[in-house]
This record gives C-alpha cells, structure tokens and sequence, in this order.
C-alpha cells in the first residue's frame, strides 16, 4: 500500500435478497463489500408466482450474484454462526467486517421460496411443479393472504378451465392494515374469473399429499365441507432465517424470531450490525420494504464512512400492496387510495417488476 491509498472499510452482507442486494450495491463504491449468500443467484421471488404457471420466466427471475458487485466479492456460502460481527461460514472461513449487515430473509412455502439449496435446485422444481400444475384439472390453495390470492389469479388467467379454490380460517381474505375496498374489489375480480372461496373455518388437518406435487388430494374444513384436488399450494407460514444467530443476537430476538431493531436498523448487542428485510421488525415482510430498508442501511453506513450525510430513520409509511390476479387483473393499495386492474398491471402484474432489479446486474464476470 503506498502513501496514497487508504484501507476501505469492511462490510460484510448476509443474504442476496431484496435488501441485501440493495445494501451491498450501494456500499460496492465505498467500502470493501462481500456478499454471502449460498444459492449462486438472486431470486426474484416475487414474480415466481408467474414462473409455476409459465416456465418462460425461469431463467428471467433467477439473477447471477457474481454480476452484482464491480469492486466487491461475491462468496457463495452460508452463515452459520454470527455473535457480534464474527461471522463464521459453513466452509469454516470466518470475517470480522466493521460493519455487518443481516438480510437472511425468511423461510416461506414453495414457490415463493424455493427451498433449494442453489438456484438451478430452484428452476428444476419450479419446471416440475409446472408440470404437476399442468396435468391437474383442480387446485387447492391454503391460504388467502397476498401470496395464495396472486396465486389463485395467476392459475386462473392462465388456465381458466381449472377449478381453482382457495380456503382460509379467516372470514375474510387478506388480513391486515387493509381497506375493506381492496378486500370487496379483489373479491370482485376472483369471483369473475371463477375462483372459489372457502372462508371462516379451519381444515381438520393439511392434505397428506405433497405441496406441489400430483396427487389425490381431500380437507375437510371443520363447519364439515369437502374439498377435493389434483395438486394444492400452502401459502401461509413465513418463518424468519435468524437460526445461526449466538449471544448477544440470538437475545436480540423477539418471541417469533425477527431481530429487534432500532429506528436506524440497527441490532440492540451488536455494535456495527444491522438488520433488515424479512429478519427484522422494522416493518412488514415484503420485497418493497426489504429494498428500501437495504438503501437505508447502506446510506447510514456510507454517512459513517465517509462522513457526508446525515444519518436517517427509517419510516414503514403507510400500508401499501399491489396484488395482481394474473397480467391483467388484480388491485392496489396506495396512498392516492384503492386501484384496479389497470392500475396493478401497469405497476407489477405486467412486468412482474423484473427490469427493475435485473439492471442491478451489470457488472462483469470475473
């Protein structure tokens, strides 16, 4: 190192997800950046929904993390022990960064998360639940939130002859900060495209068959209805990855396992460690969030560095979602109020928002 040059400042990101590619992006110009993450590519999950129905955008949703950074390092590996900032790897490598930030993500149900170990694991099984999805003339959905209602639309929109169900143990769909408005106008839509609602009474048990595998499937729901299928998709269950935390931030957990946060995101035990996205209980479990928490994350600690710029707080604002049933259907909570279809298509049921993380990917192999 001559006179001139100056050691950067270590940053070490866990999780190639929605916030930890965001975070390590915006640090790749200031800091000595490496991304851990042990699956090889970023998945933009949220378009999976529109990969299980047409297998055209597998490859589209499944981004190489070796072109994320320009000047930072990709290692593909996985935590598995983290106390403090001493993060030691599954390889047996072990960093100690200067600062440290946790975006593991959360464990969800297939195909939101594709439960694979590296992303060509997670394209196979996508192509095979295409093709169990094909062959079945019903499918059950186990679930109404966001995640079983795109579901149920995406099936539908491109496979209208197929009976489609969705049960849930709420008396209403998507439960949460939510206007009755976006509830009646997606019902609308469901209820037009043929998409049975069963609603208000738990099953007696899940099926015994496989999620997203071929087979006979029969529930019974405890008011005593019947409920038979071809092939049926689970999509309840989020379960934060926060299991290879130790001391200080294995405390720092609440009773469900999200990382307590501050209004800055950091980890109360951990000087220099963050926490964001599905890990953290900053704000609710979604793609839009994680993004925007990874920008923030990445400006605090950029202010640190550099020492331009004034540190930030992060504010969940108001509850937002755009649920697509398909292409060209679905509905929008916004600030402006609740949309339509036209107005969910035009900002993700089109593009599945794929543009706008592929362009993160720029940088040459190497």
């Amino acid at each position: 190192m001559t006179n001139t040059e100056v050691k950067r400042p270590s940053v070490v990101v866990l999780g190639g997800g929605y916030g930890g590619l965001n975070a390590a992006k915006a640090l790749d110009d200031v800091a000595d950046v490496t991304l851990v993450d042990p699956s090889g590519a970023f998945h933009h999950n949220v378009a999976s929904w529109r990969a299980l129905v047409d297998p055209a955008w597998i490859d589209r949703i499944f981004m190489p993390l070796d072109r994320l950074l320009h000047n930072g390092h990709y290692v593909r590996d996985r935590a598995v022990a983290v106390d403090g900032r001493k993060v030691t790897l599954e390889s047996g490598a072990a960093l100690e960064p200067d600062y440290l930030v946790l975006a593991t993500g959360s464990h969800y149900p297939f195909p939101a998360k594709t439960g694979a170990s590296d992303h060509q694991g997670g394209k196979d099984r996508l192509q095979a639940a295409h093709d169990a999805l094909s062959g079945a003339d019903r499918a059950l959905i186990v679930g109404a939130g966001p995640s079983g209602l795109e579901l149920a639309g995406e099936i539908k929109a491109f496979y209208p002859a197929k009976e489609v169900t969705v049960v849930d143990v709420n008396a209403d769909i998507l439960s949460g900060p939510f206007q009755q408005e976006l509830r009646e106008e997606l019902k609308r839509q469901l209820d037009k495209m043929g998409v049975r609602l069963v609603l208000g009474s738990p099953l007696t048990a899940l099926p015994a068959v496989d999620p997203a595998t071929p087979g006979a499937v029969s529930v019974a729901t405890e008011s005593g209805e019947t409920i038979e299928a071809d092939i049926w998709f689970r999509a309840f269950g989020v379960r934060p990855a926060t299991d290879y935390l130790r001391g200080d931030l294995a405390e720092a957990r609440d009773e469900r396992g999200y990382l307590v946060v501050d209004d800055q995101l950091r980890v109360k035990g951990g000087d220099g460690v963050y926490a964001l996205g599905d890990i953290a209980t900053a704000d609710r479990d979604t793609a839009g969030a994680a993004s925007r928490q990874g920008a923030l994350v990445a400006a605090n600690i950029k202010a640190a560095i550099t020492g331009d710029g004034e540190v930030q707080a992060y504010d969940p604002g108001p509850a937002m979602i755009v649920v697509p049933l398909g292409p060209e259907g679905g509905a929008t909570q916004l600030p402006t109020g609740v949309g339509g279809p036209e107005e969910a298509a035009a900002i993700k049921g089109g593009s599945m928002l794929v543009e706008m993380y592929s362009v993160h990917f720029d940088a040459p192999t190497r």
